[in-house]
């Protein structure tokens, strides 16, 4: 290209640049726009992805357009239409103003009106993208020791994103995008909608106590669990020739529905199944709600491998390629000795531990049985050390006036910690460990501990986690705790551990089944999403 025309190209360039910058002054809506919204430039503070920051995004937004419109009727349309969706993400579409936009479906040419809709827009699409992509509830403000990574996002970038959608015609596209992006979520938010419908149609219904139904017999609650369990999505709907009869059918899908929900899976609709049967169906759509903004905080939770306890469903996952390669059951602590929430990194093994005994538990649990007989020591293997580390004789030591001393349980099978503890640095003095209790394990409910969590079948978890085949196969791991000697193994690779908590799972045929909210935390997080506008 000739220099002639390389300059008469640029001169062109910069009167298309005048003209549109003149037609943007010229355009009454466009002027309502920069009048408004340009004040918010003048913080001249750094662009954050934060609710509190809205005003400044949505200046920066049409900045970007030289203050131009961009809500025609169609995209505005478009919008209102996804942000009515949200309620089956777990949110409430009037956190986004939904009323009031579907009253600016239809505005006429008042550039006043049309300017409104703009910022109204833009607000509540900016707002519904971050809850979508972050969550709405701050974690941190639940729990102060909330210690997850945060799901990244360039602020500019994300801006620059929302808008381009918006311009493209991709915002259906850029709702889909924000959301999290495992199989998990979108089969919870497709319970919740079913389970709204169900609600919208009258509800589930409630079913009477009476005695034992057992196997075989009739009774003319039957009727009413069939529906129950057909509207839950356990039996197909059917029109049996007895109805009134608990036929086998009806007790395998019984069967389900209790082992799904941590209780004795016999087929036996005694109190505690209908306990969970006739748990309000209000209830049950407040948990997948709760369960929805779990999942976006934990979006940002993106590794290779890792090990995930399951505090409410009693559960520990090695995950591999973002699936599980061994599991096992756990106990995890009662409800007055919570197993806390946090991620921390396992950094070392300990074959055949010895255990002090936590201040807490000393205080609560050992001093009752202490003052009850001194035969406490002998039975269970205690020593009294004080702060120089020398043993001490329990009869010299005055139990009311305990002092700088503490008590250190030996190695070996009925040490409390069993013979191998998983240790990761946490401030909460919570590890993962073997247990002489293992008969535990068999309950449906398994909060026994005083906060650590006991893990079945450990020794599998601690081959994993060595990750050493030649040192560290199953059996020379079992030779090294037979010698019943105190042993620390440094993780050449250092693994991830994520204690979460979820109170839902959706299964592969879509039956969603609750587990009990051992710790009562869902009720916080709802009282929290219904909180006006997430500002």
């Amino acid at each position: 290209m000739s220099r002639r025309c390389t300059i008469s190209f640029c001169l062109l360039l910069v009167l298309c640049s005048v003209l549109a910058a003149c037609a943007t002054r010229t355009d009454p809506v466009g002027s309502q726009l920069q009048q408004s919204l340009q004040p918010q430039l003048q913080k001249q503070a750094p662009l954050r992805v934060d609710p509190h920051d809205l005003p400044q995004a949505v200046a920066e937004f049409y900045a970007a357009r030289d203050w131009a419109p961009v809500w025609d009727d169609t995209r505005f349309a478009e919008l209102v239409d996804e942000i009515g969706k949200v309620s089956n993400d777990g949110l409430d579409p009037e956190d986004y103003n939904y009323s009031t936009l579907k009253q600016y479906q239809s505005v006429g040419t008042d550039p006043v009106r049309l300017a409104a809709r703009e910022r109204l827009a833009t607000r509540a699409y900016l707002l519904a993208l971050i809850h979508l992509y972050h969550g709405k509830v701050d974690p941190v403000k639940l729990d102060a020791h909330w210690n997850f990574d945060k799901r990244p996002l360039d602020p500019e970038q994300g801006l620059n994103l929302a808008r381009e959608a918006v311009e493209q015609n991709r915002i259906h596209e850029i709702f889909a995008r924000v959301r999290p992006a495992f199989q998990q979520y979108d089969a919870t938010r497709k319970a919740l909608a079913r389970l709204r419908a169900i609600n919208n149609a009258g509800g589930w219904p409630q079913i009477p106590t009476g005695p034992l139904l057992k196997p075989g017999m009739q009774d003319m609650r039957v009727p009413l669990l069939r529906k129950r369990l057909e509207l839950a999505g356990l039996i197909a709907h059917a029109r049996p020739q007895y109805p009134d009869f608990y036929d086998d059918g009806l007790v395998r899908a019984v069967e389900r529905f209790q082992q799904e929900s941590y209780v004795d899976a016999d087929g036996v609709l005694g109190a505690a199944s209908l306990n969970e049967l006739n748990i309000p169906l209000e209830q049950r759509i407040g948990q997948l709600r709760a369960n929805l903004e779990r999942m976006r905080w934990f979006m940002g939770q993106q590794k290779d491998d890792f090990v995930l306890v399951d505090i409410a469903g009693y559960r520990v996952y090695f995950m591999h390629d973002g699936k599980p390669l061994w599991k096992a059951r756990v106990q995890i602590g009662k409800s007055y000795r919570q197993t806390p929430i946090f991620e921390s990194t396992i950094t070392t093994i300990t074959l055949n531990p010895t255990w002090t005994i936590p201040p807490t538990i000393l205080h609560e649990d050992s001093l009752p049985a202490i003052h009850r007989s001194l035969g406490y020591f002998s039975k269970n293997h205690i020593r009294v050390i004080d702060a120089d580390g020398k043993e001490l004789d329990p009869k010299t030591v005055d139990w009311n006036n305990l002092g700088k001393i503490s008590l250190r349980q030996d190695a070996g099978p009925g040490n409390s910690l069993g013979q191998l503890v998983v240790r990761f640095p946490n401030s909460f003095s919570v590890y993962m460990h073997d247990t002489p209790h293992q008969d535990l394990f068999s309950s449906r409910q398994r909060a026994f501990s005083s906060g650590c969590i006991r893990v079945e079948n450990i020794r599998d978890l601690a081959v994993l986690l060595l990750d050493d085949p030649q040192n560290w196969s199953r059996e020379q791991l079992d030779a090294v705790l037979a010698t019943n000697k105190t042993h620390n193994v440094v993780l050449h690779r250092q693994v991830p551990v994520l204690m979460a908590y979820w109170t839902v799972n959706v299964g592969e045929d879509g039956y969603v089944s609750f587990k009990p909210d051992v710790y009562g935390q869902d009720a916080v997080i709802l009282r929290a999403l219904e909180e006006r506008g997430g500002e």
